[in-house]
């Protein structure tokens, strides 16, 4: 299931007391507008604790046209890059525990 915008102005609406659904929706447009037009100005956009958004360029490169395989120059762009903060990181990735392991030791008591 893919968390949409209407989607997710719904879980703001239902999370914040006293908002509206229109403002919900509001609020996350205008969110989604500031980060779109920071990274369009090339900066990095840094939400601790859940991720950084950045802007990397590719260098131009020899592609092939998968259709008619005629080589093309594909020039160079701009592509946004998301890299989850590290607590994001574990609680996608968590590391099974390890018996021997003192960090992880109070939990099995």
């Amino acid at each position: 299931m893919t968390l949409t915008k209407a989607k997710l102005a719904v879980q703001v609406q239902r999370g914040v007391y006293g908002v509206k659904p229109w403002e919900a929706q509001r609020l996350v447009q205008r969110v989604l507008e500031i980060i779109t037009a920071t990274l369009v100005r090339g900066e990095d956009v840094l939400i601790s604790g859940f991720g950084k958004w950045m802007v990397r360029r590719k260098h131009p490169r020899r592609g092939r046209n998968p259709q008619t395989g005629a080589d093309l120059l594909l020039s160079e762009r701009r592509v946004v890059v998301f890299k989850p903060s590290t607590s994001r990181r574990r609680r996608l990735n968590p590391k099974p525990e390890d018996p021997a392991d003192p960090a992880t030791a109070w939990r099995r008591r």
